[in-house]
Order: structure tokens, then C-alpha cells, then sequence
């Protein structure tokens, strides 16, 4: 599976550039599953922001499922348990790229273990995973204690598919817990190298390569000692 781990989406021009490359076509010809999981773990969330992300835009923005893709379908992946995989899989595998979206990364990394939707990913080689915030984070070993809000007093491990942890939302507008100065306090409580980055910043993960794709500010937390 090829990642490509944003905080806000495909929100410029590089990032949109880094998708189309994993896809190797333009969007126009992609088939795009939109995943809205996330959001029904957050508090901050409530059926309105699952619609209006689901819908399109915003705060006019121009939101996951509105770039162009020559179809886009929901994939509710909490339902998935009553329905039996031979219905969902095929839809799975017959997308070219997967639109998960944010909110909470454990209650997302939950439901993809219960729905058996994790342990299919390992077989999903061509199809390119685009995360927003909390669908960035499922895919880390750790997201910090500061960032559990579905059972909190539970664990803050997720799947572990990259080696890295991500903080999303760097100097976002308003949200002064949002700092790089929190973001470095942060690391320091996460085992293995971490990034901090902003809405305007992705990092594309293929074949195990990584790369920052960034418009905007982003920083490398704990970066492994290289020998000699």
C-alpha cells in the first residue's frame, strides 16, 4: 500500500502532484472509497461535520471527495461486521485510493481490527491510502496521550504500519495546544522518530521511502542518530 499521511488533506499543489504520481493517472480515471469512521470517536464531531466532509467542502475548501475522481463511494467501516466480507471486499479492492478521514485515531484503528479491514491492507499493494489527521495517525505505532479522547483511559498504540508518530495540525489558527513547543514536548514521550506537521504538509510513504511534501512548516521530532 502506498500512504500518503496529510493533516489537512490535498490542500495544494505538491500534495495533489505526490497523489496523482502514487496513482500513477490522473484522479479523473481513479475510483475513490471515502472513509468517515473516524469521526464518530471524536466529540468534536457530530453528524453534521461527518455529512458537510462527506458532502464536500470546508470552510470553503476544497474537501476529499470533491477533486474530480472518476467515482467516489462510502465505506463505513463500523457497519462492516453485520455485513460479511464477501460484499465489502470486492469494493475494496476494486478502489484505486482510499479517503480516510479524522477524527479519532483509536476508535478508526479499532474498527479497522474489528472489521477485519486491517489485516486486509498487507494485500492492498497498488492502492494508495490518503489520511487525514486521524487517518494519518491510525497508521503510527503511537499518537501521545494528548490526542486519546475514546477511552482515555485505554491505550494510545494504533496500527504501527510506518515507524513514525505524526502531530497533526501544526500552528493551526486558534488551537494554542497546537505549537511547535507542545509538538516537541509531545515527542519526548513518544518512543521513535516523529513529525510535526501543518495543514499545508503531507508525507508520502512508498515502499518503505519516505518523503515530506510540504507547502508549508513541518519539523522531524526525534531523528535517529545515524552512525559514522
Amino acid at each position: 500500500m502506498k500512504l500518503l499521511l496529510t493533516s489537512g488533506g490535498v490542500t495544494n499543489a505538491s500534495i495533489r502532484q505526490a497523489l496523482v504520481g502514487m496513482l500513477g493517472k490522473p484522479l479523473s480515471e481513479a475510483k475513490a472509497l471515502f472513509i468517515p469512521t473516524a469521526q464518530w470517536g471524536q466529540p468534536a464531531c457530530s453528524p453534521e461535520t461527518v455529512f458537510m466532509s462527506t458532502a464536500g467542502a470546508w470552510d470553503g475548501m476544497e474537501g476529499l471527495t470533491e477533486l474530480g475522481w472518476k467515482s467516489v463511494g462510502v465505506l463505513e467501516l463500523a457497519a462492516l461486521p453485520s455485513i460479511g466480507g464477501d460484499r465489502w471486499v470486492p469494493w475494496v479492492r476494486d478502489a484505486d485510493v482510499l479517503l480516510v478521514d479524522g477524527g479519532e485515531a483509536i476508535y478508526l484503528a479499532h474498527w479497522m481490527r474489528e472489521s477485519g479491514f486491517a489485516q486486509l491492507l498487507p494485500s492492498l499493494s497498488d492502492t494508495v491510502w490518503v489520511g487525514v489527521s486521524a487517518g494519518s495517525m491510525v497508521m503510527t505505532p503511537r499518537i501521545g496521550r494528548e490526542f486519546v479522547d475514546w477511552h482515555p483511559d485505554g491505550t494510545d498504540e494504533t496500527l504501527g504500519v510506518v515507524d513514525f508518530s505524526i502531530f497533526p495540525h501544526l500552528d493551526y489558527p486558534g488551537w494554542a495546544s497546537n505549537t511547535l513547543e507542545r509538538a516537541r514536548e509531545w515527542a519526548t514521550r513518544i518512543d521513535g522518530p516523529a513529525y510535526a506537521i501543518d495543514d499545508q504538509t503531507a508525507i508520502a510513504v512508498v515502499d518503505g521511502r519516505v518523503e515530506v511534501v510540504s507547502e508549508g512548516n513541518w519539523e522531524l521530532l526525534n531523528a535517529p542518530v545515524v552512525a559514522g
